[in-house]
C-alpha cells in the first residue's frame, strides 16, 4: 500500500465512528442512486434540452458522450478483471479501517477495487458536461468529488488511487469526442434517429439515461439471475 492512499485513507477514516448520523448520512449517500448517479443524468438532461435546443452540435457532443461513458464503465471493468486482484479497504485486515457506522462489511466482497467505475462513468459524464456548458460542467466535477467519489473512500469502498485512476480514464475516454470523424459514426445515426423516430429515440434515450443513473444494477441483475438460472439447468441437465 502506497504512502498517497493511506494519508487520505486514514485522513477520511479517522473522521468515522465520530457520529452516527454523519457515518449514516454518507453511507446512504454512497448507496442511494438518487444522490449519485441521477443527479449527473439530470444535468445532462439539462444540458441537452438548454445547451443543445439551439445547437446542434452539442447534441452530438451529449449523445456521442452517453455512448462513449457506456464504453468507459466497460473499459473499467476490463480492467478491474485483468489487472492484479485488489482487496477494497473494508476487507482489508491490513490498514486498520474503522467500518462507518450503518455500513455493510460484505459489500463488494469479490470485486477488485480498481479502478473505480463509479469515477470513470461519472466524471466521463462531466467531462462532456464540461464540453457543452462549463456552468454545468463545473457543477458535475465538484458534485462527482463530494458526493460520489469521498464517500467512497470514507466507507472502504475504495483507495483514492482507484478514484484517480477510474477519473483519468473517464476524462480520457470522453476526450474521444473530440475526434469528428469519430462523433460522425456514434451520433450522426442517433440524430437522425431522432428525427425520423422522436418517440422511439426518447424513450430509448430515457431508458439508456436510466441505466447509467444506477449504473446498470438492473442489467447487473438481470445478468446474475440468468447465470443463476443456466447453473441450476446445468445441474438438472446433468
Amino acid at each position: 500500500m502506497n504512502s498517497f492512499d493511506l494519508a487520505i485513507f486514514h485522513f477520511l477514516n479517522s473522521f468515522a465512528h465520530r457520529s452516527y448520523t454523519f457515518d449514516l448520512i454518507v453511507v446512504r449517500t454512497m448507496e442511494n442512486g438518487l444522490t449519485t448517479g441521477a443527479v449527473i443524468v439530470a444535468l445532462f438532461w439539462a444540458a441537452w434540452e438548454i445547451e443543445g435546443a439551439s445547437n446542434p452540435e452539442k447534441r452530438e457532443i451529449l449523445i456521442s458522450g452517453l455512448f462513449l461513458s457506456i464504453f468507459s464503465i466497460f473499459a473499467a471493468r476490463v480492467l478491474a478483471f485483468m489487472l492484479p486482484f485488489r482487496v477494497r479497504p473494508l476487507h482489508n485486515p491490513d490498514i486498520g479501517f474503522r467500518l462507518p457506522y450503518g455500513m455493510k462489511p460484505e459489500i463488494l466482497i469479490n470485486w477488485s477495487s480498481f479502478p473505480s467505475d463509479h469515477a470513470t462513468l461519472f466524471i466521463c459524464l462531466a467531462m462532456v458536461l464540461w464540453m457543452v456548458s462549463r456552468r454545468l460542467g463545473a457543477i458535475a466535477f465538484v458534485y462527482v468529488v463530494l458526493i460520489i467519489d469521498l464517500p467512497r473512500i470514507y466507507t472502504g469502498v475504495h483507495y483514492p488511487t482507484d478514484i484517480l485512476v477510474g477519473s483519468v480514464l473517464g476524462m480520457a475516454v470522453a476526450l474521444l469526442v473530440k475526434l469528428p470523424k469519430l462523433r460522425a459514426v456514434i451520433a450522426r445515426p442517433a440524430m437522425h434517429w431522432k428525427e425520423s423516430y422522436p418517440l422511439l429515440f426518447h424513450c430509448a434515450f430515457f431508458l439508456c439515461a436510466f441505466e447509467i443513473a444506477e449504473l446498470f444494477a438492473t442489467v447487473r441483475d438481470f445478468g446474475s439471475y440468468a447465470m443463476h438460472a443456466a447453473h441450476i439447468a446445468s445441474r438438472f441437465h446433468h
